[in-house]
């Protein structure tokens, strides 16, 4: 493909607004229903602290400046999202939960930062790589424990649906706009990969899982009421011969008899 700078930010462009808006509708979820049930504690805090190798691997490489933008949104909200999960599902105070995620996030940007100003000047091409390769296994890794919840589970449930959607889609058009860099960056072109299939892993059990968990429901509330339904005859039996014995009227008495 020719090398088109122009094409590239476009698509940059898109893939980051994707991926800044993705853990919205997550967002919006766990705070509407209060709760984080479901959704692993584990996939947003890694994913929260893969934006720092891949922002050093994209600051160091000269990615297009939505590309850089990027990781460092993905990671606010990740490790926000993070934040409700401490909040909601570890049941700690909202101070406390505030207090971690924002120092993890500081902490972050301050590693981000420093490691910038020690990589650049030397260009150590093993060292950029490494950023590369981390951030990678660190997505990746991430939802190994989101898959063991819906194998438990089964079932997709606490888990946006459209976040997994859009989040699939900004790696689509992150892995376009690398198409048109004077030269394509493997890990990069990796990370946002391995974000579309395992995204994509998660949107497919959904669609198969969440329909079969719905008729699975279904059909015990309805054995469950074949079940109830049998209990109810021999006590409204008994309930009804009790009703008749205790409403008998008193036998008449023959008082010429007893003159």
């Amino acid at each position: 493909m020719p090398v088109n700078a122009v094409a590239e930010n476009v698509l940059g462009t898109i893939g980051t607004i994707c991926w800044s808006g993705q853990l919205i509708p997550q967002i919006w979820k766990s705070w509407r229903e209060h709760s984080t049930v479901g959704l692993s504690d584990l996939l947003v805090l890694l994913w929260g602290i893969s934006s720092l190798p891949f922002g050093v691997y994209a600051i160091v490489q000269k990615f297009s400046i939505p590309l850089i933008v990027q990781p460092q949104l993905f990671g606010f909200l990740s490790l926000f999202s993070w934040g409700q999960c401490l909040y909601y599902g570890k049941g700690k105070s909202r101070t406390t939960a505030c207090l971690i995620a924002g120092s993890v996030m500081l902490l972050t940007g301050a590693l981000e930062a420093g490691l910038v100003f020690a990589v650049r000047p030397s260009m150590n091409r093993q060292a950029i790589d490494f950023f590369g390769v981390l951030s990678a296994v660190l997505i990746a890794v991430g939802l190994l424990p989101q898959y063991w919840e819906i194998i438990k589970r089964k079932e997709v449930i606490g888990i946006s649906i459209p976040f997994m959607t859009i989040d699939m889609l900004g790696g689509v058009f992150s892995d376009l706009s690398l198409v048109f860099r004077p030269k394509f960056d493997t890990f990069a072109a990796v990370t946002y990969t391995l974000v579309i299939v395992m995204d994509g892993l998660v949107i497919i059990a959904a669609l198969i899982l969440n329909p079969l968990a719905r008729r699975r429901r279904r059909l015990e509330a309805e054995r469950a009421e074949r079940e109830l339904l049998p209990s109810h005859g021999p006590q409204q039996m008994s309930q009804s011969s009790t009703a008749t014995t205790i409403w008998k009227p008193p036998p008449t008495i023959d008082r010429s008899a007893i003159v």
